[in-house]
This record gives structure tokens, C-alpha cells and sequence, in this order.
């Protein structure tokens, strides 16, 4: 069972934003650091290259696609 968010609400996100942090993760292979900071840069954000900001963006692009957050292949 998926944990619940901690700080990024999945609703939050535009379909837009899912799909570049799913093509971060999955398809370019980026740390959780690298998708925090590559969101950062793309949208203004104020984590940087936090990692656990960045694997809760993974999840809740995850959640919203329908996919399992903690299975293959966002890990």
C-alpha cells in the first residue's frame, strides 16, 4: 500500500509536470537529487536538488499515472 503525500499533493501537479518528472526518472534515469533540481530549474521551486523533494514528486507522478511509486520503473 502507497504511503499517503508528505508535501507534494498529487493534485497539485498538471498533466504537463507528471509526464516531464516521469521522463526525468524513468526515461533520462535521474537521482531523486537530479529530478528535484531539474523541477527546480524548469518551474521555479524552492527545494533545489533536495532528494526527498524529489522522490515525492516521483511518487506523486506515480500515483497520478496510475503507477506504483515504489516498483519498477521508478525505481
Amino acid at each position: 500500500m502507497a504511503r499517503p503525500y508528505t508535501f507534494i499533493d498529487p493534485a497539485g501537479l498538471t498533466s504537463e509536470q507528471v509526464v516531464q518528472i516521469r521522463a526525468w526518472r524513468v526515461d533520462q534515469e535521474m537521482t531523486w537529487r537530479g529530478v528535484a533540481q531539474a523541477a527546480a530549474d524548469a518551474w521555479g521551486s524552492d527545494h533545489g536538488g533536495n532528494q526527498i523533494a524529489g522522490e515525492e514528486l516521483c511518487r506523486a507522478a506515480a500515483l497520478v499515472l496510475g503507477e506504483d511509486p515504489s516498483s519498477d520503473p521508478w525505481n
